[in-house]
């Protein structure tokens, strides 16, 4: 089995735009579920089958004023996303995916440390996303990047658009992050 390859110098961000929304829908639906998925080690397919999105979900995200939908792009290939809302006293940051075959090459961790970048743009000190109870795996992910559980929860949403749970019980557990105000440089007198 070849190894992924190592991320390329090529390697660009730009926010979605309308235009994107089909292709957004089909690799956040193949990075998130399916048998596709499972390739990499953040696939919801064991608990979730259906979509993730669908393209007007996506359209209305990417439309929304007070959010951006960040896109990696690797030599033109759509590798990675993430979304980023502002909310009162915080940033709510969500549908971070990766490509299956380009997990643990340090893309997802790129992506977050540019959602913390917006979000310290838009003078919001503090991340707060909602992940699946039983993704242990990935929260425990999150947590080695600062994250703390809230304590917050809130049940999987009963609308099939959102997928289709495959156990019972699906939960969201919400994680936050405070964030450093950006550091000045001072200079020696």
């Amino acid at each position: 089995m070849s190894r992924p390859r190592a991320r390329s110098r090529a390697l660009s961000f730009r926010a979605a735009s309308s235009p994107d929304a089909a292709a957004l829908a089909a690799f956040v639906n193949a990075a998130y579920r399916g048998e596709g998925s499972k390739r990499g080690w953040t696939s919801e397919a064991d608990f979730l089958g259906g979509q993730r999105a669908d393209e007007a979900m996506l359209r209305e995200m990417i439309e929304e004023p007070s959010s951006v939908v960040e896109l990696a792009f690797d030599s033109g290939e759509l590798v990675g996303c993430v979304y980023l809302r502002k909310e009162p006293d915080c940033c709510y940051l969500g549908m971070l995916a990766v490509a299956p075959r380009r997990q643990g090459l340090g893309l997802g961790r790129s992506l977050l440390e540019r959602a913390e970048e917006t979000a310290r743009r838009w003078d919001r000190r503090r991340l707060r996303m909602t992940v699946l109870a039983q993704r242990a795996e990935l929260i425990a992910y999150y947590e080695r990047r600062g994250f703390k559980r809230t304590g917050g929860q809130e049940p999987f949403p009963k609308d099939p658009r959102y997928g289709l749970p495959k156990i019972e019980g699906l939960v969201f557990t919400e994680l936050a992050k405070d964030l450093e105000a950006p550091s000045s440089i001072v200079s020696p007198v």
